[in-house]
């Protein structure tokens, strides 16, 4: 690649870093705060989705499905790494959920040791505030073949089913 391109591609990552900031409200990486979709109109602010990562925000936004807003814990408990309930922004979503407005949270996590801890600390939290709490459905991707899959994404599969 020619110094010039180099170089181009260099500032291109500096400006991203300078005009990179975290939404004041869901801890999203946006370069506005409050971010795109904790200030749009056109969102469910009845239900709010609980990811992990902001890529996992990411991911859910390219389905074209979800249509709610969402909360960024910026990590997962995982005791292991010195990762604690307070080292992630837990907090912040419980503050979250004194808005009447709330119905709804839906708990996508992953289904790691960790997805799992967060999962389960967060429901015994939530739960006391009366709101509905949910989880995304596991299960086999599309086009995987069962013989390949493991026992526990097939029990999620199964225990995910809906009728058809």
């Amino acid at each position: 690649m020619p110094l010039s391109e180099v170089e181009k591609f260099a500032n291109a990552i500096i400006m991203a870093k300078r005009s990179a900031k975290t939404c004041e409200i869901c801890y999203n990486i946006s370069t506005q705060s409050p971010c795109e979709i904790c200030s749009s109109n056109n969102r469910n602010k009845s239900v709010i989705c609980v990811v992990a990562e902001t890529k996992d925000l990411i991911a859910i936004e390219k389905t074209n499905e979800y249509r709610g807003l969402y909360h960024v814990l910026q990590g997962l408990i995982s005791p292991i790494d010195g990762i604690g309930a307070e080292d992630i922004r837990i907090k912040e979503l419980l503050n979250r959920l004194t808005d009447e407005t709330v119905q709804e949270v839906i708990l996508a996590l992953s289904p790691s040791v960790e997805g799992e801890a967060t999962s389960l600390y967060l429901t015994k939290l939530i739960k006391p505030f009366g709101i509905k709490i949910s989880r995304i459905a596991f299960g086999l991707p599309v086009g995987a073949d069962l013989e390949y899959a493991d026992e526990v994404t097939l029990a999620r599969a199964i225990e995910g089913r809906r009728e058809l």
